[in-house]
């Protein structure tokens, strides 16, 4: 089994200046962010609905360009640098508007468009201009119907498309790494590892739904992916599901074959969980055997909460 691990990242409202220091949003504000967030990833499956109806084809290769706006230079300068690194995007020179805002535009590289790709293509866009306090303002591409190309997924290992998907994640490209692994599931639809690291990384994207769907997918094929119980476990104490979360948790301690280190964060997160539910007692007992198995910080939460 192919294993990704990846610690949950959550965006806060803070950018940092090229000194490091942190900044708040002052054009893109975590407000509008979170307040246009659904609306983003319905645009984003109409504008999918508009092509199909335009006579593309899903798994279609395209090409899109995509609009920034900010009240920086600077800010776009930076988004521009990271897209250029992380994602390999063409860009094109910023400028200012009549209304002094700034702006500018680039090239995606050719990806294959379903209607999830779409969405989380976009979504991610817009969670790294709310990186930048930067807009994304619009999007589009351009294609002949009647010449269309694919993926060769006839010809392509479900491996190849999984480790460009790994490579892209590392690099920084959240969306990429999911249309890679989307792609392994076209070749087959019951790659848990496809799944699961898919499920990571649209967490990272807030599609908290979705990733749980796709856990729920990984765990129904494969009941002993102790990695993905736990992220499902952790996922669902995100959501307030603690009791979901402690089953989850429980399904990997009571296995005979979990590994030590598994064993630890599973009795370690069972004992947040349960402290979520105001079970003290039962938490000092999670926490106990977390650090009775090794797990250091164990104990500074045993001294906090469970000195009685």
């Amino acid at each position: 089994m192919r294993i990704f691990y990846s610690l949950f990242l959550f965006v806060t409202a803070f950018i940092y200046s090229s000194k490091g220091i942190a900044m708040e949003n002052t054009y893109f504000t975590w407000d509008k962010f979170a307040n246009n967030y659904h609306d983003q990833a319905l645009s984003a499956d109409q504008v999918f609905n508009n092509m199909l109806e335009g006579g593309l084809q899903e798994n279609s290769l395209l090409e899109f360009d995509f609009h920034f706006l900010s009240d920086s230079k600077e800010k776009l300068e930076a988004l521009a640098q990271f897209l250029s690194s992380s994602y390999s995007y063409r860009l094109k020179e910023i400028v200012q508007t009549e209304s002094g805002l700034w702006e500018f535009s680039g090239v995606t590289n050719a990806f294959p468009v379903t209607a999830d790709n779409m969405v989380y293509w976009s979504l991610d866009l817009y969670k790294r201009g709310y990186e930048h306090d930067a807009e994304l303002d619009g999007y589009g591409a351009m294609y002949d119907k009647d010449n269309q190309s694919f993926p060769d997924f006839d010809n392509t290992s479900a491996d190849v498309f999984f480790d460009l998907g790994i490579d892209l994640y590392n690099n920084g490209d959240l969306s990429g790494s999911i249309i890679q692994w989307s792609n392994v599931l076209v070749i087959n639809s019951k790659d848990v590892d496809a799944l699961y690291s898919r499920a990571i990384v649209k967490n990272e994207l807030y599609a908290s739904s979705a990733a749980m769907s796709d856990y729920d997918r990984a765990i129904e094929i494969a009941p002993n992916f102790f990695s993905a119980l736990l992220n499902r476990g952790a996922l669902k104490d995100d959501l307030k599901d603690h009791q979901g979360a402690i089953d989850d948790y429980d399904q990997v301690i009571k296995s005979l074959r979990v590994e030590p280190e598994t064993l630890q964060r599973a009795h370690m997160n069972k004992g947040n969980s349960l402290l979520s539910l105001k079970n003290t007692p039962a938490a000092c007992e999670s926490w106990s055997k977390a650090r009775d198995l090794g797990e250091e910080f164990a104990q500074q939460l045993i001294d906090k909460h469970c000195s009685n």
